[in-house]
């Protein structure tokens, strides 16, 4: 990246739609690709540049589309290839682009690459996957035989038996997603072909998930390493074996060259990459590299929880500040940040660093969202955080959906934990608060079906809902524009320098940004409790607002969730 010509991607906004819960459009309760249709002028209207798209294509639904059955086809459920083109075309109209989510480590056990493995020993597609035999010494099938003792992200070991092989296939995630090889160059030489195809449907890039896991830490003899144990479980940490391993440079290297090298148009290519520390996102997004543009890392949405996400804790500002600074820091002069409170993975952050009781919520989502904006990075806005969407109340273990969270539960009560306290955690982290449908509009459902939601509506739809919020200059929508506008207009936001103010305050957020003699102050009260600003930051006082998120008062105190952008007399 040049000081001269920024890349695009500096001053656009993404916002990411997950299909199966934006906007139904036959009735059958699941979102899809002519709801998105529907609901395009919606993004126009909100000025995004970018639009994430979750996957589509044909899957099981095992952990909702993150499961590929067929890599170059959409789901019935969500309609059709032809739906698809409308969608890019329409997009492209509008001036937004369109990123893919593409899901390269696993695919579905129902995909015909897989069968093929699965059918035989001697299949020329058993090398795809990663089958192993069970341990030395141990019967197949039985306790503790699994190849390795690693722990799965969605509970229980990584390796399931099949009986028909005697073997155990790797599966990180569900035990229907089995990791691909990355190994045989085989395999990577389809998926690149199966990537050229979708950029010839006219796609602007891709969002890989967990796309650092595709190397694994394989020894001379094709032995996978245990992992050290982790406490309280009878599985392993294989994280040090699948985590940016031994080979992922190269692969991203090849990926790179293979398919977007000598491409006309300037694609964008994001990398979720869990575990990444900045020193690595360096490394990873150094244009000079060719790897990826920018990575979605997670160290900040790991700070209100101990050990793992069902175990919460309050969330420490100084903590949030320091992983905020250190990307900040580490992404300076070489690569780029992403910056997001949401996803489809993640509880609504206005319940989860915010303030959602009746009286903050308006308030707190916007303060949140004005510190996210003014950050260096381009900002992801996830389908409802624009009108501040909250996490949904439940009651009872049947109004979830989530393969993580219910596994979770199986889990944790067979090792003896409290049914309820299970419960008191799923609520506040369960994935399933990003997934309940947008809110479109006060009417049964909130406008999202016809049918019935294969996921729960949030009760407070009636009042929090786009329509109640479009004409209202007050709303967490009209202040997402504001702050979208901002970037567009403002090159300070875009590529100025970042420097963080009162990094050991605990409630005040508050940084610089600084480009070619303009500097821009960003204070943000994080709490309930007025903050004496004239103290804090004199300079404060004298600036000028660009933006602020409640109306002009006393400038010598900063209200509780108050945000403004200043522009300090010189």
């Amino acid at each position: 990246m040049t000081v001269e010509q920024p890349p695009w991607w500096t001053r656009a906004v993404v916002y990411q739609v997950y299909p199966r819960s934006f906007q139904d459009s036959d009735g059958d309760g699941v979102g899809d690709l002519g709801g998105i249709l529907q609901r395009i002028d919606h993004l126009a209207d909100l000025g995004v540049d970018v639009v994430w798209l979750s996957p589509v294509y044909p899957s099981p639904q095992a952990d909702n589309g993150y499961d590929i059955s067929d890599y170059q086809g959409i789901d019935p459920l969500f309609g059709t290839l032809e739906q698809f083109d409308e969608l890019v075309a329409a997009l492209h109209a509008r001036g937004i682009k369109l990123l893919v989510d593409l899901v390269v480590n696993h695919t579905s056990d129902e995909h015909p690459w897989f069968v093929e493995s699965r059918s035989s020993k001697d299949s020329p597609k058993r090398d795809w996957y990663w089958w192993r035999p069970p341990r030395e010494g141990m019967a197949a099938g039985q306790p503790g035989a699994e190849p390795t003792n690693w722990h799965s992200h969605f509970s229980g070991s990584t390796w399931q038996y099949d009986e028909a092989s005697g073997e155990y296939y790797l599966h990180l995630f569900a035990w229907k997603q089995p990791d691909l090889n990355w190994e045989n160059p085989e395999v990577r030489r389809a998926v690149y072909a199966m990537m050229r195809w979708w950029l010839d449907r006219g796609v602007d890039g891709f969002r890989m998930d967990v796309i650092n896991m595709i190397s694994k830490d394989v020894g001379p003899d094709g032995r996978l390493h245990d992992g050290p144990q982790l406490p309280g479980l009878p599985y392993g940490d294989g994280t040090p074996y699948f985590y940016n391993g031994p080979r992922i440079h190269e692969y991203l290297q090849e990926m790179h060259r293979e398919v977007f090298a000598g491409h006309p148009e300037q694609l964008l290519l994001v990398g979720e990459m869990p575990g990444v520390t900045p020193e690595q996102a360096r490394l990873y997004t150094d244009p000079a590299r060719a790897e990826v543009d920018m990575v979605f890392q997670f160290e900040h949405v790991q700070l209100d929880y101990d050990g793992d996400k069902w175990h919460p804790r309050p969330l420490r500002m100084r903590d949030l500040k320091a992983s905020f600074g250190r990307w900040q820091a580490g992404l300076a002069d070489v690569g780029w940040n992403s910056l997001y409170w949401d996803n489809h993975d993640q509880p609504r952050a206005v319940s989860r660093f915010g303030d959602d009781s009746p009286r903050y919520r308006r308030d707190s989502a916007t303060c949140l969202a004005t510190l996210l904006h003014l950050h260096r990075g381009t900002p992801y806005v996830y389908q409802g955080e624009e009108i501040g969407m909250a996490n949904f109340p439940f009651t009872a273990l049947e109004q979830f959906r989530d393969v993580e969270s219910l596994n979770h539960h199986v889990q944790a009560v067979a090792h003896g934990a409290d049914p309820a306290e299970v419960l008191g955690a799923m609520r506040q982290s369960s994935r399933d608060n990003a997934r309940t449908p947008v809110q479109w509009d006060a009417s049964p459902d909130a406008g999202f079906t016809t049918g019935t939601p294969w996921i729960a509506v949030n009760p407070d739809a009636a009042e929090w809902n786009a329509a109640a919020q479009r004409e209202d200059p007050t709303s967490v929508f009209a202040h997402h524009r504001r702050l979208i506008a901002l970037r567009h207009e403002d090159p300070v936001v875009a590529t100025g320098d970042f420097t963080m103010l009162l990094p050991d305050h605990d409630d005040v957020y508050a940084f610089t940004r600084s480009l070619d003699g303009d500097t821009l102050l960003v204070v943000c009260n994080l709490g309930p409790t007025p903050q004496p600003l004239a103290v804090l930051l004199p300079e404060a006082v004298g600036a000028g607002v660009v933006l602020g998120n409640l109306p002009e008062d006393d400038p010598a105190v900063l209200r509780p969730w108050e945000a403004r952008v200043l522009r300090p007399v010189r």
